[in-house]
């Protein structure tokens, strides 16, 4: 131990054993030395190095556990697409096409004739022309009998035309020449191309022959004789005798 006290300087040392301190000096300052009371050192066996307290700080720590981590989000599923079904292929069935069977010539012409009722005739539109007798010295159409197609003929004399008429409440003209001709026992055909068809062509006419206008024809009457014919001619007139109006495509049949 060192101490030092004004200009003095002292060294000291203290033997453990003893408990007591020994003064050395020098002698240079041995006149200054005073005495020096010994300072008691406790033992080191008997004071510990470290305070039992020592490290205490006064306080009491609190655990705190770290916060739970956030889950990450479940990841959205990709839809999955639907499968693709291919559709079913379309399975036709066969045509199955009935065989044509041809009617008889017979029934043709009864199809033909039931067709050509319902078009409407047409009546020609009366010209200024002339008429024509076929020849000059044809004989003079007969009186007016209860006999005969022109006996009957005149006795249906103002009957008004009617389209599709067959009787006497209303004829067309084809139904008032085969009106006429059934009742002399001859049966015609409904309309007036098969009357033509269905008759033999004359190029003389006589009375009581019929009078078609147009191939096919489109009018026809009952010949009288002297350039005239009887005829029911279109809607709006009556059955009368008249004058044949033009030559242009007028032929004549007979039975």
């Amino acid at each position: 131990m060192i101490v030092i006290s004004g200009a003095m300087v002292a060294s000291l040392a203290f033997p453990a054993s003893a408990g007591t301190v020994a003064l050395s000096s020098t002698p240079t300052f041995a006149s200054n030395l005073q005495t020096v009371t010994p300072l008691a050192v406790p033992s080191v066996a008997q004071t510990p190095l470290v305070s039992p307290s020592f490290g205490k700080i006064g306080f009491t720590g609190v655990y705190k556990p770290p916060p739970a981590p956030t889950p990450a989000p479940a990841p959205t599923p990709l839809p999955v697409p639907a499968p693709v079904v291919a559709p079913a292929p379309v399975v036709r069935a066969p045509v199955v096409r009935a065989p044509v069977v041809r009617a008889p010539v017979v029934e043709r012409q009864i199809q033909r004739v039931s067709r050509s009722a319902t078009r409407t005739p047409v009546s020609p539109a009366p010209t200024k022309a002339p008429a024509v007798a076929p020849r000059a010295s044809a004989p003079a159409a007969p009186a007016p009998g209860s006999s005969g197609v022109l006996g009957i003929a005149a006795t249906l004399n103002g009957i008004p035309y009617v389209y599709g008429g067959t009787t006497p409440a209303g004829f067309d003209c084809s139904g008032f020449t085969q009106y006429i001709f059934n009742k002399v026992g001859i049966s015609l055909p409904r309309t007036a191309e098969q009357q033509r068809q269905f008759l033999t062509p004359v190029t003389n006419p006589q009375p009581g022959d019929l009078v078609f206008f147009g191939a096919p024809a489109y009018h026809n009457g009952i010949y009288a004789g002297n350039g005239m014919l009887w005829d029911s001619p279109k809607t709006g007139s009556k059955v009368s005798l008249r004058k044949i109006w033009t030559a242009s495509g007028v032929t004549y049949g007979r039975r």
